[in-house]
């Protein structure tokens, strides 16, 4: 077979392209230090120097969100930590974190972490005795959802057409 003159795009090749995983991570760390400014993909795009659609693409293939969803989610983890850390209003956190609408944030904060703020809050203070020692960061990543393994568990379930888990399935072969 004979090589092919026009390069490899297929996401592996992508994902190996140390340059693009640099600027991605540049997106990244931007965005982490500042999830309370507005991100829209076009001023992503233009930190990692690359097209709007490439940017999006590539982001979600390295990180397994795209990046709106990952700036959703970073906002909802540094709100729960103000949650829990501070005596701060609710409506205080939600603009701190850079929500526009306390509807939007309650809604959000609810689809990531299936707790309303106030829920969350409530908990914390009557769970503050052990965990009061623990360092936030360390609650923080703890309670980080790892979405990369429920996105691939669910494909891997839709390819294999099941809906056992991989580890049931190891254990009958």
């Amino acid at each position: 077979m004979k090589p092919s003159a026009t390069p490899d795009t297929s996401p592996a090749a992508t994902l190996q392209d140390p340059a693009l995983l640099r600027r991605l991570l540049r997106a990244k760390d931007r965005m982490d230090a500042a999830s309370h400014e507005a991100w829209p993909v076009a001023r992503l795009a233009e930190v990692s120097g690359v097209s709007e659609a490439h940017f999006a693409r590539s982001f979600k293939q390295a990180f397994g969100v795209p990046p709106h969803r990952y700036l959703l989610t970073r906002r909802i983890e540094q709100a729960s930590t103000l949650l829990r850390d501070t005596d701060l209003p609710i409506t205080d956190i939600a603009f701190a974190t850079g929500w526009e609408s306390l509807g939007t944030f309650g809604r959000i904060f609810r689809d990531i972490t299936g707790k309303s703020p106030s829920v969350l809050r409530r908990e914390a203070r009557a769970q503050a005795g052990p965990l009061a020692s623990v360092p936030a960061c360390v609650l923080k990543a703890a309670e980080r959802p790892d979405l990369t393994i429920a996105v691939l568990e669910k494909r891997r379930r839709a390819a294999d057409g099941t809906n056992r888990s991989s580890t049931t399935q190891e254990i009958e072969q």
